[in-house]
């Protein structure tokens, strides 16, 4: 990605690296790695250290999910410190395509793939995620890296079966092709494609609801006004602007509940130990004390 930028024209690109304190002296060599990369290319480098292991352990979630909360965090950490608000991401088609297959088997609302361009808020700062690489298949950029004689790391951990995104990479998704005699990746990608149509659909319905306030809250007397399926669309994009992980439908449901007045109690958790909140006609997120 970084490659590929400077190809582009971009100069301030600054090379943000977080160790998530997993592997050990890979995960050095890792942080070695691009450390000395961009000092060689005299761009500006920050670094942290995460213990994701500790995080996914306190807040009961699962170890990707405690990843993603632990590099929102630094990415935020990063924007404030050098007075930035867009982040470039490196994920590819076929983690696009991965991303849409477990969405569906975990019973998320609807395909989910990740969006090109997507905004994750924190308190009053909003911070915008870039993902040019979606439409490139991993192994195009391993290509690119090889024809022009760029040196790169590979996490060995994506080999192993320790979790369900590197089973569905390394076993669902080659049995599927074989069972299909053809690659599914760009079928997945059409799927993904598709839910795009419906996400900017959803856009101009949100727009039109009206139903958050000027603070960013969900306003209850207008959510109550709007049906139901609109009513959903609202939460979910209201809990995946707040940087909420793993929505699924079941998550947005209860969510919902709060909407009625009678409902009790009046808060429910979610990941990342944060809750959703009930209070003077608004539901708000905070954190949970």
């Amino acid at each position: 990605l970084a490659h590929l930028l400077r190809n582009q024209g971009y100069r301030k690109l600054i090379i943000c690296h977080l160790h998530h304190g997993l592997r050990g002296e890979e995960a050095d060599a890792d942080l070695h790695f691009v450390e000395n990369w961009a000092k060689k290319e005299n761009l500006p480098f920050l670094s942290a250290r995460a213990n994701v292991q500790a995080i996914m352990e306190e807040q009961g979630i699962s170890l990707e999910a405690a990843a993603r909360i632990a590099r929102h965090d630094f990415f935020f950490q990063c924007a404030a410190q050098k007075r930035c608000s867009r982040i470039f991401l490196a994920h590819h088609a076929d983690d696009q395509a991965e991303t849409a297959l477990w969405s569906l088997l975990r019973g998320s609302h609807g395909v989910r793939g990740m969006a090109r361009e997507q905004a994750i808020t924190r308190g009053k700062r909003t911070l915008t995620l870039l993902r040019p690489l979606l439409a490139v298949r991993r192994q195009e950029l391993r290509q690119f890296l090889t024809d022009n004689n760029h040196p790169w790391r590979e996490d060995t951990t994506n080999a192993d079966p320790i979790c369900a995104r590197n089973r569905l990479r390394n076993e669902i998704i080659p049995l599927l092709n074989e069972m299909m005699q053809r690659d599914v990746t760009p079928a997945l990608l059409r799927q993904c494609e598709s839910t795009a149509d419906f996400r900017a659909c959803e856009s101009w319905l949100l727009e039109k609801a009206h139903a958050l306030d000027p603070q960013g809250r969900i306003h209850l007397p207008a959510m109550r006004t709007l049906p139901e399926p609109v009513q959903r669309i609202v939460m979910r994009h209201f809990l995946e602007n707040h940087g909420i992980a793993e929505i699924s439908r079941a998550m947005i449901t209860d969510a919902i509940s709060l909407i009625h007045a009678e409902s009790s109690p009046a808060t429910r958790n979610l990941p990342g130990g944060k809750r959703l909140r009930r209070r003077q006609a608004r539901i708000f997120i905070d954190d949970q004390t």
